[in-house]
């Protein structure tokens, strides 16, 4: 039995209906119940309290850890969870980390990231890391305003990168839980090509079929617009990063297509399989 944590999110809910219809026997981990597969087992647990995870782990064999935000702060102990999974006889995790703990490693989510990835390491368990950039999903924000107003508003519209298509992560990460030639790696997930918030918005509206406008937001416009969500730390660092992308954050990785045999999604695919959020 594999347990998928962050099983409803945009990872998560690719990766259990990948490992449901590869015939394993999946139990989903969220905050919440909601709607699963056939066969899947939903178990309700928060993750900010490990030992919320104990009935979901029993008879596990594998896992897939995916951390929300508030466990990355300084503080949290989000390790707990693999003592936890090698005392309930888990063999094998696969942590969902980030391309930064690479690219950027002094930034403090990624050293809480870190130093999960380090205990995972001296944890005895096979483990796999999986590494992604941006997400293509990330462009879900923009859902409500190109649906009432037709406009995507972003800072700095002609900067880039090569943001990963989700299914790409689930479907590596399927192959990292089912597949022990992977155990010991560690995979940085990124699309086929660099795009820019522009050309994103150039992809929705073909996809729409309809002009979608681009407003570019100065940073302190959008630094305003992310503070309601997330600490200021965090927004001044994912600013940094998007305005300025350094070389190993604009690189194409290869490991998608070494894992999977086949190129990574461009963003245009991930847009066509979601475009019901935009009209």
């Amino acid at each position: 039995m594999i347990v998928v944590t962050g099983a409803t999110g945009n990872v998560g809910r690719p990766l259990t209906q990948a490992l449901a219809e590869a015939g394993e026997q999946v139990t989903a981990v969220s905050r919440h119940a909601v709607a699963m597969p056939g066969g899947v087992r939903h178990v309700a647990a928060d993750l900010s309290d490990p030992a919320s995870l104990t009935p979901a782990l029993d008879g596990a064999k594998a896992l897939f850890l995916l951390l929300s935000g508030d466990l990355h702060a300084p503080g949290a102990g989000p390790a707990d969870i693999i003592g936890l999974a090698a005392a309930s006889g888990v063999r094998r995790v696969v942590l969902l980390s980030s391309q930064g703990v690479a690219t950027r490693p002094l930034g403090p989510s990624r050293v809480a990231l870190r130093a999960v990835e380090d205990a995972l390491r001296e944890s005895g368990l096979a483990w796999a890391l999986v590494r992604p950039g941006g997400f293509a999903s990330n462009a879900l924000a923009w859902a409500e305003s190109v649906r009432t107003r037709g406009t995507v508003a972003a800072p700095f519209g002609d900067v880039g990168v090569p943001v990963v298509d989700p299914a790409d992560i689930a479907e590596v990460a399927a192959a990292c839980l089912l597949d022990d030639r992977h155990a010991g790696g560690v995979y940085e997930l990124t699309g086929p090509e660099v795009i820019t918030p522009r050309q994103q918005t150039e992809a929705i509206a073909t996809a729409l079929g309809s002009p979608v406008r681009f407003h570019e937001l100065t940073r302190d416009e959008a630094r305003a617009t992310m503070t309601q969500f997330v600490p200021a730390e965090l927004a001044d660092d994912t600013l940094d990063i998007i305005a300025a992308p350094n070389p190993a954050e604009l690189r194409i990785s290869p490991h998608v297509e070494q894992v999977l045999g086949r190129a990574p999604r461009p963003f245009g695919d991930w847009v066509a399989r979601n475009i019901a959020a935009f009209r």
